[in-house]
């Protein structure tokens, strides 16, 4: 790999801002469920935030193919400092963030998600040769997926805190203050942003800049999937999976556990960290289990494994198989995100793939903006009515199997031709 040095650099800083991105976006949802007894305000919040990103979405998505994406990288991490350290100053200043100012920090982090991470997989496919594509994906998966283990295992220290008896010494562990976390995660994004300065590379394939407009581009895009449209079924097929596993994350799991099982802060920080556990092992171990598999055929398996860890949750009532199932959910969720992502980039031409995956980002944001404002209705925050949710879930998840299932020759022989 030619570019090696440039990917560990990319790898390095993407790991570093994750990891107190990561604290932040366990410790917000968790912030509101438990000291501000507002779960339902928060999922409110959230599907308002995440329809507005749709628009967010399709422009970021031109960015992406426009400009160079070191350039968006570096200027993603300057803003996102300005913002938390910012943010974070109000409560150092005054001893406590306004809930409207905690929101803020949630909802500018969905807007960050939805440029980060395409513009993330699209430089790590411009400086990656096409035959180290799924290796490339995998050691993104797995940088991303350790870092959230850690960050998981710092959250549940940081959230409710800890007494530890070391040699007959009691060590106390102080929850942290929600402005103190987002003091850690702004710093963590000027280190990024000097790590990502210090990349130079050799592209792999060129990247074919168009300085049209924005709805002409976006047009671009879905005039290529019209001509494809197996890759537009397969691209939102195996698209479900991803979009109940991120409301679970940041929603779902932290009424569960305080509603339905009755459990504390640190019970949805492990189950965050087993999820991140599981998705650590398809970084390392997918490619090698499906090695002689297509990669259409893993999908559906995938997919099959989410939805059967998902009705289960919603007729159990146990931490163990919460932890338990949260780990076959990220070999799931990571797993299906590798091979989707490898899939479309063996078919999809660097300099158009922003633009692609901008039409397959604004259905996703769509669906997702749909089920959480039905799961921010108050009756999901009361008693076990979050199980209902699961439910839901997974119904949908499995209606999504059918357009693999029903296109599953053509999507098979279409990666062979390639």
């Amino acid at each position: 790999m030619k570019n090696r040095k440039a990917l560990i650099l990319l790898l390095s800083a993407n790991a570093v801002s994750h990891f107190a991105q990561g604290i932040s976006m366990l410790a917000i949802p968790w912030y509101f469920a438990k000291h501000l007894d507002a779960s339902s305000t928060f999922a409110s919040i959230y599907s308002i935030a995440t329809f507005v990103t749709l628009f967010w979405g399709l422009y970021a998505g031109t960015l992406i193919d426009r400009f160079p994406r070191k350039n968006i990288f570096i200027g993603l991490c300057a803003i996102s400092a300005i913002v938390l350290l910012s943010i974070s100053s109000i409560g150092f200043i005054n001893g406590a963030i306004p809930m409207f100012g905690v929101a803020f920090v949630f909802c500018f982090t969905l807007f960050n998600f939805n440029i980060h991470y395409p513009t993330l997989y699209a430089f790590g496919q411009e400086i990656t040769e096409k035959e180290n594509y799924s290796k490339t994906n995998s050691l993104l998966e797995v940088m991303g997926q350790s870092t959230n283990v850690f960050s998981g295992a710092i959250a549940i220290l940081l959230i409710e805190g800890i007494d530890i008896e070391l040699f007959g010494y009691l060590i106390q562990i102080q929850p942290w203050q929600i402005h103190e976390i987002f003091l850690m995660d702004g710093i963590t994004y000027l280190i990024a942003m000097s790590l990502i300065y210090f990349i130079n590379y050799v592209p792999s394939v060129k990247n074919q800049v168009s300085k049209e407009p924005v709805l002409l581009r976006l047009k671009e895009g879905v005039n290529y999937l019209k001509k494809r449209p197996l890759l537009f079924y397969f691209g939102n097929a195996s698209f479900t999976v991803f979009i109940f596993v991120l409301i679970s994350t940041h929603l779902l799991w932290p009424i569960y556990v305080e509603k339905h099982l009755g459990e504390l802060g640190n019970v949805f920080a492990i189950t965050k960290m087993n999820y991140a556990a599981g998705a650590l092992f398809s970084g390392f171990f997918i490619s090698i289990i499906f090695r002689k598999s297509n990669i259409v055929f893993s999908i559906i398996i995938l997919m099959i494994l989410a939805l059967i860890s998902i009705f289960i949750l919603s007729i159990s009532q146990s931490v163990p198989v919460l932890f338990g199932l949260a780990i076959g959910l990220g070999i799931a969720n990571a797993g299906i995100r590798i091979q989707r992502i490898t899939y479309l980039f063996n078919h999809i031409p660097n300099h158009i793939i922003g633009r692609v995956n901008s039409v397959f980002q604004s259905i996703n944001i769509l669906l997702r903006s749909i089920f959480i404002g039905i799961f921010s209705l108050s009756f999901f925050s009361e008693g076990s009515n979050i199980t209902w949710a699961l439910v839901l879930g997974g119904i949908v998840i499995s209606i999504s199997t059918f357009p693999l299932l029903w296109n599953y020759k053509e999507l098979r022989d279409l990666d062979r031709k390639n």
